[in-house]
């Protein structure tokens, strides 16, 4: 599998079919895994922190949700590089499961996006088997709750398991239990709430365009004003730097 280097990350070379093989590959092995979708956003953290780095970098696989590191990667010279969206990838992964007799489980967000998530898969997919779905408290989890929560997600025994806790935290949580959950873990992020039709979802011409920051920022101004107009500019700056080769900035 082909990685090209993102500033502190080593996403793979991918696309949407290549994504589902590698899943259904880590499901056939029969000991859990971890997949991570990269985004600018995530890129400034992990450049930021170097144990969140190792963290994303030893993921099974990680997918390139983001035009710019896609365009990174093909000026590096890695044609086949395209952009595979998390929503787009959890709703293929759903149509896929349900073709192949695989379960599904949810795990993150709200109740209320959690119930929301379960109404629309079963009626976009009345065969899915989903055998999983929970919302954890929004607080850290005492070691207690955290055994209980793996116990169900084992005993359930999801072969794919969405993750929808936001970067960096879903990111840690799926390093933190990769070798207790025997689960194929995808951390989708904001996935959950597109699914459940509580957040508008970008549409495709736009983020081909690179431009998916300014629709989620009208969106959400006060949210994400920091990750896209100050991270953003940076990503910018460290980017020219690494491919005109002064790496000895970056």
């Amino acid at each position: 599998m082909r990685k090209i280097r993102v500033l502190s990350l080593l996403p793979n070379v991918t696309s949407l079919e290549e994504l589902i093989d590698e899943v259904e590959r880590l499901i056939s092995r029969g000991c859990g895994g971890y997949v991570c979708f990269s985004t600018v956003h995530m890129v400034m953290e992990a450049y930021d922190n170097p144990e969140f780095a190792k963290i994303v970098n030893a993921a099974d696989y990680i997918v390139t949700d983001g035009m710019p590191l896609v365009w990174m990667q093909k000026l590096q010279g890695a044609r086949a590089a395209s952009r595979v969206r998390a929503n787009d990838a959890m709703i293929a992964l759903c149509r896929y499961a349900e073709q192949k007799g695989f379960s599904v489980g949810f795990y993150g967000s709200s109740d209320k996006v959690i119930k929301a998530i379960r109404a629309r898969a079963i009626r976009d997919f009345p065969r899915l088997r989903i055998v999983y779905s929970f919302s954890p408290p929004f607080r850290q989890l005492t070691k207690e709750e955290d055994e209980e929560i793996v116990e169900e997600i084992n005993a359930a025994a999801p072969d794919i398991l969405f993750v929808g806790l936001g970067c960096p935290k879903q990111e840690r949580w799926m390093a933190a239990h990769k070798d207790r959950v025997k689960s194929v873990m995808l951390g989708v992020g904001a996935s959950f709430d597109f699914f459940a039709g509580n957040v508008k979802e970008c549409p495709e011409w736009i983020g081909n365009v690179g431009l998916e920051w300014l629709f989620r920022l009208l969106q959400e101004p006060k949210r994400l004003w920091r990750r896209y107009l100050i991270l953003n500019p940076r990503f910018l700056l460290l980017a020219l730097i690494q491919l005109t080769g002064l790496k000895k900035f970056i």
